[in-house]
């Protein structure tokens, strides 16, 4: 019974390989390359983002008919717009935006702000789109437009935002027999946890070099 079921969700994946389109693969290997560089803390990588949620716009609106994932797509562009500006040059022209970390009080107003964001898309969804998952769905959009912001800042824990709901996200394809996009899913989620892991060694790092920096005489 499990090796058949292996079969199956073996051939469906192989089905939906032969289904992409150029346009497909393209929205996906810029995206696979946006996260890469984000994780090794690369300031381009918010420009892969900005081509690669343009195209997946232009699909959105041209192709899927897909309008409220498009609207999406044209923020996340913006977003990529801020990202790239805010890490090449921080606070000022001359620095970079260091990594930070975000106190509790953050979280708390985040988990509040998602949950409430969660359940007025997941209202709208429900009875404005044909969305199949509303609610779901709406938790993992409404959480991963934080995580974006959060990225854009520099906040270390954007990886385990992105950990926790493309994970969730793994699943929720997975009930749709979208195995494809699901393993894609795994991916990132991958790549999120191996971005975590490296930005906070950055981060220790720089706390170092600011605590050695502090501890310098002024002539210097």
């Amino acid at each position: 019974m499990q090796h058949l079921e292996f079969s199956q969700i073996a051939a469906s994946i192989a089905g939906q390989w032969q289904a992409q389109t150029w346009l497909d693969w393209f929205i996906t290997i810029t995206a696979l390359v946006y996260i890469a560089l984000a994780a090794r803390e690369n300031a381009w990588c918010w420009l892969w983002g900005m081509v690669s949620c343009s195209v997946w716009a232009y699909a959105d609106f041209v192709r899927y008919n897909l309008w409220v994932d498009g609207i999406l797509q044209i923020f996340y562009v913006g977003m990529g717009a801020w990202g790239l500006y805010s890490w090449k040059f921080g606070k000022t022209s001359e620095d970079k935006l260091p990594i930070r970390v975000l106190r509790l009080r953050g979280h708390l107003l985040i988990w509040t702000f998602g949950v409430i964001l969660s359940l007025v898309l997941g209202y709208v969804f429900s009875k404005y789109t044909p969305t199949a998952l509303p609610y779901p769905d709406s938790v993992v959009t409404a959480f991963s437009l934080i995580a974006t912001i959060l990225t854009v800042r520099k906040i270390l824990e954007n990886w385990l935002y992105w950990i926790l709901f493309d994970a969730m996200a793994v699943f929720l394809f997975l009930v749709r027999d979208a195995f494809l996009v699901a393993l894609i899913m795994v991916i990132y989620t991958i790549i999120a946890i191996l971005g975590y892991f490296r930005w906070r060694k950055q981060w220790k790092e720089d706390r170092l070099v600011a605590s050695f920096g502090d501890s310098l005489p002024s002539i210097f």
